[in-house]
């Protein structure tokens, strides 16, 4: 107990640190063009390919399951479309993202510390959480959001697909259920829960790797620390979250 607020007590110092005024504004930004595209952009690919390949396995198994004379054809569309909208694109999608992206940020900032970078950049008198850090969250914040919609594209996307593809169903009837008593609401609950989830893997991964001490053994064991703290994290903020905005 005493260990896990010491940790929580490390964890607000460190983003106090963080959260000041950046002291080189133009470096600090070129710094956030980068972990944009090393974090973001790199991200792109593998959110399209599950999304997609969820999309469609969501909707054969829901067509082979429920089945049946007494239910209307489109409520596969139907079922399809709230489970990506309110829980795989946003939370899902954030853990994945936290085995990806978390374990980046924690091994990268770790190495730094275990080769005596962030202490040189110390004794320059440059804040090295401020400077290293920010970036990264600013970038996740951004970018999260962006993934976030473009997983529930291909989601669809995938849905279609296994209907013109594999001839599971109509696609006139997917579509119905898809448009079926649509809650523009259901979409922005998930893009504000990723803002959220997108901090969370920012900051817990980086806080991991900023305190790692020792060799690179430990720097494997903050890679797999973060992620698994920021996974639990999320769960705990996505049920929080979920009673708030849908309650």
């Amino acid at each position: 107990m005493i260990k896990a607020l010491r940790t929580v007590g490390r964890y607000v110092m460190l983003m106090g640190r963080t959260f000041g005024r950046p002291e080189r504004l133009r470096m600090s930004f070129k710094q956030f063009i980068n972990e944009m595209e090393k974090l973001g952009v790199n991200s792109i690919g593998i959110v399209l390919l599950i999304s997609f390949f969820i999309g469609a396995v969501i909707t054969i198994q829901i067509k082979l399951n429920i089945e049946s004379p007494f239910m209307p054809r489109w409520t596969v569309g139907y079922v399809t479309r709230e489970i990506m909208l309110l829980e795989f694109s946003s939370a899902i999608m954030c853990l994945i993202l936290a085995g990806k992206v978390g374990s980046n940020i924690a091994s990268e900032i770790g190495t730094m510390r275990v080769t005596q970078q962030i202490d040189a950049l110390e004794i320059m008198g440059i804040n090295s959480a401020n400077y290293l850090i920010l970036p990264k969250i600013a970038a996740m914040v951004t970018a999260i959001p962006v993934l976030v919609t473009f997983s529930i594209f291909a989601g669809i996307v995938g849905a279609f697909c296994s209907c013109w593809f594999l001839g599971i169903m109509s696609a006139v009837d997917l579509e119905y259920g898809l448009q079926y008593m649509f809650v523009e609401w259901f979409i922005w609950s998930g893009i504000i829960k990723s803002f959220f989830f997108a901090f969370i893997i920012a900051s817990v991964s980086a806080f991991f790797g900023y305190t790692v001490e020792g060799g690179s053994i430990e720097v494997g064991k903050a890679s797999t620390d973060s992620v698994v703290t920021s996974s639990v994290l999320i769960l705990f903020a996505d049920l929080v979250l979920t009673k708030l905005l849908m309650g």
